[in-house]
């Protein structure tokens, strides 16, 4: 099998598939190809540390959680890898595929220099069109973290504390989030 050529636009999730495991995370918006190379290691300690926050609380309301690598696909011109992702469970067990619940409670980016601008502008939109809940930029420079919602045209920066209710027949998370940013200095 041969390489596919690397053109920016036209891309499905069948030819997606095609590409190599080369350490890099291949995403496709709307038939758009994304390339981004492997993450640093403080990205990947920021998404460790937010696990962490929340992992208790996801299972104790009944979700479950994960994170990328893992495709997401929307449609058959759209896949993506948040960071982390939270997913209804699927018949009262963590989903196997995202196929299995088809919807996001949860998505979370964690800024890189390279995904910045994609995180912030394509992604947020896919998203928000997508009726994603909530999404989380992390940005571990400015020590914020902006939520989106779908209708929001501005997020709601988040840099003292962050409450998360998935549902409001659940308590609210609550995050401090200068302690978050604190545990990466």
């Amino acid at each position: 099998m041969s390489m596919p050529l690397l053109t920016r636009t036209g891309w499905t999730v069948e030819r997606l598939a095609e590409l190599p495991d080369d350490g890099n995370r291949y995403e496709i918006i709307d038939g758009e190809l994304f390339v981004t190379p492997a993450p640093a290691l403080l990205h990947q300690n920021a998404l460790f540390d937010l696990v962490q926050l929340l992992v208790a609380y996801v299972r104790a309301v009944e979700l479950s959680l994960s994170f990328a690598p893992v495709d997401i696909s929307f449609s058959a011109s759209t896949s993506v890898q948040p960071d982390l992702l939270v997913l209804p469970l699927y018949h009262g067990k963590r989903p196997r595929a995202f196929s299995d619940v088809g919807v996001l409670v949860l998505a979370v980016e964690i800024l890189s220099p390279s995904t910045a601008r994609r995180d912030r502008t394509v992604k947020r939109v896919m998203y928000q069109k997508r009726n994603v809940p909530e999404y989380w930029i992390v940005d571990i420079d400015a020590h914020t973290i902006e939520v989106w919602r779908p209708a929001d045209t501005e997020p709601h920066v988040c840099r003292d504390r962050l409450q998360w209710q998935p549902s409001p027949t659940h308590p609210p998370l609550d995050i401090d989030v200068t302690a978050f940013f604190a545990g990466l200095d």
